[in-house]
């Protein structure tokens, strides 16, 4: 009780004791906090690699995944990732400059910094959501045969990945719609694909330079591209059209990819976004002079440290998931 009551009066922040390692309880909260989240970021990751390495020699290659770059139409294998990652750790750089600032008690500066480093996270957070929407999508299509392989299709001339609409024949169908006299209805199929199965296998045969590209990684590192012959036999094997990736199906290859990379993504853009909200908190707290009053800065620092580790664990991720 006496502890507590000279907390407030010596303008201590710690108000337990003795203070290990110097930290008040906030600051080893939050570093019992991260500790904890470090684990389970470990556990993912670990995860990730035993697949990964697992399914080596079919295993999608990021360079051909993560391609896009918004407003430009190319191949850009890793540009956005990268320009990302830079966003990140810059707003990292912003937020100990914010800390520093804090130290000093320089209330303008610790704004300034705060909101370049909401900035910063808010802009990556709006490019993960981009990169996503581009994942979900697709850019090229592909089928898939009865054991689950992707196959995908490459100019033979150029050797480049080619989209379905680049040769897909389109086939006039009728299909029954919906009579409330007979009730027929469709809940039972899948979601419909721009093109159908019949409409790849025939353009595939009408365009002599289309050949099949399957997950199979050659000793060069590549996929490995079936001749002719070889492409159109395997598409017997068919079963149906794949555009795009979600928990199910995946354009770019095993099924496992696209699962790992919406969980460990998804998981950390939580994480990212949180960071955001509890940054403009702070934020706000810091022009209403909140921190004055209480005559330190702790509070950006306790936050600061969480951002740390966001910003680190993306490294991780980046390094592992993408570079790797």
């Amino acid at each position: 009780m006496d502890t507590t009551v000279t907390n407030a009066t010596t303008g201590k922040v710690w108000g337990g004791g003795n203070q290990p390692m110097g930290a008040s309880y906030g600051k080893l909260m939050m570093w019992f906090f991260i500790l904890s989240d470090a684990l389970t970021f470990s556990g993912f990751l670990v995860s990730y690699g035993f697949s990964r390495f697992k399914f080596l020699d079919i295993w999608p290659i990021a360079d051909e995944v993560f391609t896009h770059v918004p407003f430009f139409h190319g191949n850009y294998p890793m540009y956005y990732v990268a320009f990302m990652t830079f966003i990140l750790i810059m707003s990292s750089v912003t937020m100990v400059l914010a800390v520093d600032a804090g130290h000093h008690m320089k209330q303008s500066k610790v704004a300034i910094y705060m909101f370049l480093t909401i900035i910063g996270g808010g802009i990556f957070v709006g490019s993960q959501a981009w990169e996503w929407g581009t994942f979900i999508k697709g850019s090229y299509g592909a089928v898939e045969t009865r054991g689950g392989r992707i196959l995908q299709f490459v100019d033979a001339e150029t050797g480049h990945q080619v989209a379905l609409a680049d040769f897909a024949t389109t086939i006039e169908t009728d299909r029954v719609q919906h009579e409330a006299k007979n009730g027929i209805w469709f809940e039972s199929e899948s979601a419909g694909t721009t093109y159908r199965l019949e409409e790849v296998v025939a353009g595939v045969q009408s365009h002599e330079n289309i050949l099949v590209r399957t997950e199979t990684i050659n000793a060069e590192g590549k996929k490995t591209v079936l001749d002719r012959s070889e492409s159109l036999e395997i598409l017997n094997q068919a079963v149906g059209v794949v555009e795009g990736a979600n928990l199910i199906h995946n354009e770019y290859g095993h099924r496992l990819f696209a699962d790992f990379f919406f969980f460990i993504t998804g998981f950390h853009g939580f994480h990212v976004f949180s960071g955001v909200m509890i940054n403009l908190i702070i934020f706000f707290n810091v022009l209403l002079g909140t921190y004055e009053k209480r005559g330190h800065y702790e509070m950006v620092e306790k936050v600061g440290l969480y951002w740390h580790f966001v910003d680190l664990v993306w490294v991780f991720v980046f390094t592992f998931f993408y570079l790797v």
